[in-house]
């Protein structure tokens, strides 16, 4: 690959970036029904994208969006500093095997650096080598369980 990786966050004004990329995640996860049945409106985005502790970055070569990320700076109460955890990472089929994840998470830990967060943490899925080969190369394997916990639809104050 010739032309470089450039790293962007996206801002509240990076609107066709956000949905360029939630297109990407839609192809990259195999779930065009989340993506697609219920996009988000212009405001709820620009809303998301202006908040400090979102961090959405995409990794363009040339005119393309080859990948993105996001991920949530978490603030902790055990001790003054934050932890950033990445909730979506994914490279278009065609940049895969290229540096561009890498490149991602090297970015997001710059972020994460500027802001005093002492990790940056991800999962992944048992199955998913690619994911777990490249997570390993840059951090530390923990063994842990995860529960999604429904939340009822007629919760109050909702």
């Amino acid at each position: 690959m010739s032309e470089p990786v450039i790293i962007t966050q996206l801002t509240p004004g990076d609107l066709p970036l956000m949905r360029s990329l939630n297109t990407l995640f839609s192809e990259a996860f195999d779930d065009p029904e989340s993506y697609a049945a219920e996009p988000p409106s212009d405001g709820y985005l620009q809303a998301q994208l202006g908040k400090q502790h979102v961090i959405v970055l995409t990794a363009s070569i040339g005119d393309t969006i080859a990948g993105g990320l996001v991920a949530y700076e978490l603030d902790k109460l055990e001790q003054a500093r934050s932890e950033v955890y990445i909730y979506d990472l994914a490279v278009a089929e065609s940049f895969r095997r290229h540096g561009v994840a890498t490149a991602l998470i090297r970015r997001l830990q710059e972020i994460a650096a500027e802001r005093g967060a002492w990790v940056v943490y991800v999962q992944a899925d048992y199955g998913d080598e690619p994911a777990i080969g490249l997570y390993s190369k840059l951090g530390v394997r923990e063994e842990v369980m995860h529960f999604d916990i429904p939340v009822p639809s007629t919760a109050p104050n909702r």
